[in-house]
């Protein structure tokens, strides 16, 4: 049953059940008779009366047996008259004790108005309750073109720049900003204008949004936040209603900041050939530019938007007057990444050993919120075992489930496959210890994590901008290292190594068609990725060269991937001892950290 309807319902019940309530005023238990003006001299004159009331025109009289009759009198003459004229002495007027009641307006009202108004005050409440109902739905049709933006100006949940780690260059470029929202006079007196608009582009999870609160913390304003997917619905038009009635809130509530985060739900580049040119997300994207035109910049409204995919974003977004401030934001170096580690290790109990450092150096590549996840996965694997504070196991282990997943113990590999994944893996380790530009090796393992059934951790020293075609070389060797080790121990090869293959078949690709790092082909670049954009994914590749190129682009990559599988074979061939250690190690412990690897290959 619908609401409307119970409601209803309810109503009609609470009516029925005040109506008998005051019904009950004006029913008594028993009626009483009608009797005529000569019955009731009659009975005065035997003397049967005990008493008689007046009420208006209505004569009500007790006899002494104790039942009532009635009677009525005509309204301009008293009863006394009327008694007399009958022919009643004024002694016996005396024994009827006769009274006179003033009828109230309480009792006229409870006895003759309101049980007559009841069901017309019942369809008034009806028509009513329909109309407010329906009142209310236009209301929401009336709201559907507002804006969606949320007001954060909660002091509680204030965020500085010192709760954003690391990101230095970024929190200087958003200085700017946080000066001009306190002291925009300094600006204008110099005929400075700041952007109107300030781009945060960066990779998932790098703190573009905890960035953009920061600058409105900073500045002590308000922060409406919304995604760039709320402009957009279904009808056309909503979203650019939207986008007006989001600007026209923030010149209210100027100084202010409008951070639209995921930008490139609306910002995509236009003239797609999807849809015409007039279809609900370029209308939007259309609304968002006109509004950045139709401010003064001095007005003190900044719009900060954050994307991952600055690439796809339309030119007229980017163009000076709008989106023209882009600050980068990132990857953490190892230093930020053990700045962001304290600021999140805070409010959680840290054993004496766990060392901070430690964790930044085995995360390179890792986002702020993927340290936020580490810390957060160690805390629970602390409390699954009822411990009081976090240990250094309880993060390394937590590295890894982010890494690769959580450990599968319920596989339970036989002892012919539980053989072969120590040598696969065993081959991985040792080609990369013996090769001079691969990472050194952080622990190898045969327990199965995610869909990897084994896995050799190597990890660089330190955080590398730039790689080396030599580096790529060593790499190659070392994912074919589990292949060779296989197919030199038992004569055959598994599916174990399939992943293995794939990436060393793309580096190999990379290496000839993006990187220019081909000693025949030189330094170029072949194909040109096209993206469907209304799938936001690559679909297919712009072949820009001939037939005979891409034999030679083949042969090329073959050549690289037999020269590291070489490479591996050698280096398995002449370390089979220490090849035949490290896996026997593994059959009995299942995990060897870095420095018990490093001392089984110097004994």
């Amino acid at each position: 049953m619908k609401p409307l309807s119970k409601n209803i319902i309810f109503a009609i019940i609470a009516i029925l059940i005040l109506s008998a309530i005051f019904s009950s005023y004006t029913l008594s238990a028993e009626k009483p008779e009608d009797v005529s003006m000569a019955a009731l001299v009659e009975e005065i004159e035997n003397g049967v009366i005990e008493s008689i009331s007046i009420e208006g025109v209505e004569v009500t009289a007790v006899l002494k047996d104790g039942s009532e009759q009635k009677t009525r009198k005509e309204s301009a003459v008293s009863l006394s008259e009327v008694l007399i004229d009958y022919g009643i002495t004024s002694e016996q007027l005396r024994e009827a004790d006769i009274t006179v009641n003033d009828r109230s307006t309480r009792s006229y009202v409870m006895g003759v108005i309101l049980p007559s108004l009841l069901p017309l005050l019942l369809l008034v409440f009806i028509f009513w309750f329909m109309f407010r109902q329906m009142q209310g739905a236009n209301k929401s049709a009336m709201n559907f073109g507002m804006s969606t933006a949320k007001e954060l100006k909660d002091t509680k949940q204030k965020v500085s720049f010192k709760d954003v780690a690391g990101a230095k260059e970024a929190k200087e470029e958003l200085d700017e900003v946080v000066e001009f929202l306190k002291n925009p006079k300094k600006f204008s007196d110099l005929g400075a204008k700041l952007p109107k608009g300030v781009l945060l582009m960066g990779r998932p999870g790098t703190g573009k949004t905890l960035l953009a609160r920061a600058v409105a913390g900073e500045a002590a304003v308000p922060f409406f936040h919304i995604s760039g997917s709320e402009f957009v619905e279904m009808f056309v038009g909503v979203g650019a209603s939207r986008v007006r009635d989001l600007f026209t809130r923030a010149k209210k509530a100027a100084p202010c900041i409008v951070f639209v985060d995921e930008i490139d739900a609306v910002g995509r580049q236009r003239g797609a050939g999807l849809g015409g040119g007039h279809d609900e997300r370029e209308q939007t994207l259309n609304q968002i530019l006109v509004e950045m035109d139709g401010f003064d910049p001095n007005i003190g409204v900044i719009v900060v938007a954050a994307t991952n995919r600055p690439d796809v974003l339309d030119p007229a977004l980017l163009r000076p007057g709008r989106f023209d401030r882009r600050v980068m934001i990132d990857l953490p170096d190892i230093n930020d990444r053990e700045a962001i580690l304290k600021v999140h290790a805070k409010n959680k109990p840290l054993a004496e050993e766990v060392d901070l450092r430690r964790i930044a150096e085995r995360t390179p590549g890792f986002s702020g919120a993927d340290l936020m996840n580490i810390l957060n996965e160690s805390a629970i694997r602390a409390a699954r075992r009822n411990d009081k504070k976090i240990t250094q196991e309880d993060t390394l282990d937590s590295i890894e489930k982010v890494m690769l997943g959580p450990e599968r113990k319920s596989y339970v590999m036989n002892k012919e496959e539980k053989k072969v994944t120590a040598y696969h893996e065993a081959g991985h380790a040792l080609v990369a210890h013996m090769l001079p530009n691969c990472d050194p090796i952080h622990k190898v393992s045969i327990i199965a994590r995610g869909s990897a059934g084994g896995y050799t951790l190597k990890l660089p020293s330190h955080d590398k901008r730039l790689h080396k075609r030599a580096e790529f070389i060593d790499d190659m060797a070392m994912m074919l290292g589990g292949f060779i080790a296989e197919k030199e121990t038992f004569g055959d090869v598994t599916t174990g190594a399939s992943d293995d293959l794939r990436k060393c078949t793309s580096l190999a690709r990379e290496l000839v068609t993006r990187y220019g790092m081909s000693e025949v082909l030189g330094p170029r670049v072949f194909g040109n990725p096209q993206e469907m954009v209304f799938l936001g994914k690559s679909m297919r590749e712009e072949r820009n060269y001939s037939e005979k190129t891409a034999e030679a682009i083949d042969a090329e990559i073959e050549k690289l991937v037999n020269g590291a599988m070489e490479t591996a074979r050698d280096i398995i061939r002449k370390e089979k001892l220490d090849l035949d250690k490290i896996a026997k190690k593994l059959l009995v412990d299942e995990v060897i950290e870095k420095e018990a690897f490093e001392a089984l290959l110097k004994g």
